[in-house]
């Protein structure tokens, strides 16, 4: 079953950790919908290779529409967690249990959310202890699956690891 997958994203997201699994969701079948503070804003990756028109602004979605979020990294989360209806957003995914993809910096935005606690997960090396000290149970291993439903991975080089967990999840 194609599932709907929200994609939180701003400027300065780290280029292939959109498009690598966007590409692999959208291959699959799902929907990707990218979601900013304002819809039809070209945002631009931190290597300045991809841009990306948003679909919709984060007023006008509801978590109750998605079967799944995804989270790229680069600087992206860190300035999308200073604005609480992201952090709000997220932390929906969470309590209801639905698949949540987080790559890179991607769960800053769930430090923020307080929705790692007791969970097992992980990031970027230098978001590790962060994540330690919001009550994660961190890895440093290519990909991290928690509770069936949080998939977490460190940088690009573990694309292809987070996007074959995220997939099994997916079609599951």
């Amino acid at each position: 079953m194609n599932k709907k997958i929200a994609t939180v994203i701003t400027d300065m997201f780290e280029d292939v950790e959109y498009t690598e699994p966007a590409k692999a969701f959208t291959d699959a079948g799902h929907e990707i919908v990218t979601i900013e503070k304002e819809k039809g804003k070209h945002v631009t990756g931190k290597n300045k290779e991809t841009s990306v028109t948003i679909d919709e602004a984060i007023d006008q979605v509801n978590p109750d529409d998605f079967d799944a979020l995804f989270i790229p990294g680069g600087f992206s989360p860190d300035m999308l967690r200073a604005d609480e209806r992201f952090v709000r957003f997220a932390g929906q995914f969470m309590d209801a249990d639905k698949p949540v993809f987080a790559i890179c910096h991607g769960p800053q935005l769930l430090i923020t959310a307080k929705k790692l606690e007791g969970r097992t997960a992980t990031g970027f090396t230098s978001i590790q202890t962060d994540m330690a000290y919001a009550g994660a149970n961190v890895k440093d291993e290519d990909v991290v699956v928690c509770c069936n439903q949080l998939v977490t991975s460190r940088q690009p080089d573990d694309i292809p690891a987070f996007n074959q967990e995220a997939l099994q999840l997916l079609n599951s």
